[in-house]
């Protein structure tokens, strides 16, 4: 018998739950660049888990998602008056769509 990862059993997701998950999108000069290849950018709370985040996509836009690439990015050592501050800590989830799906973040603007 072989012991791998500890993974977490992730059932189905709210769609309350799925709205805290996708906290914003990220548009950057690359996030948009990545677009042309059906990748698309969210910012995630930093618990939250990749199959998590791929139901998430999946209800809230009706899309299929083939991967999923998550970063932590830390927050960095920031002055504002003077004063020494931290910025905080966040996730990155780069969701990666399956061939013929997309996803228009800029529909509503």
């Amino acid at each position: 018998m072989t012991i791998g990862p500890y993974r977490p059993k992730i059932s189905n997701v709210s769609n309350e739950r799925a709205y805290e998950l996708l906290r914003r999108p990220i548009v950057t000069e690359k996030s948009t660049a990545g677009s042309n290849f059906g990748q698309v950018t969210f910012e995630v709370p930093v618990k939250s888990a990749k199959p998590e985040i791929k139901q998430a996509v999946e209800s809230l836009f009706n899309v299929e998602v083939s991967a999923i690439n998550t970063l932590l990015i830390k927050g960095k050592m920031k002055r504002y008056r003077g004063r020494l501050g931290r910025r905080s800590n966040y996730k990155k989830a780069i969701v990666i769509l399956a061939r013929g799906h997309n996803i228009d973040l800029m529909l509503g603007i």
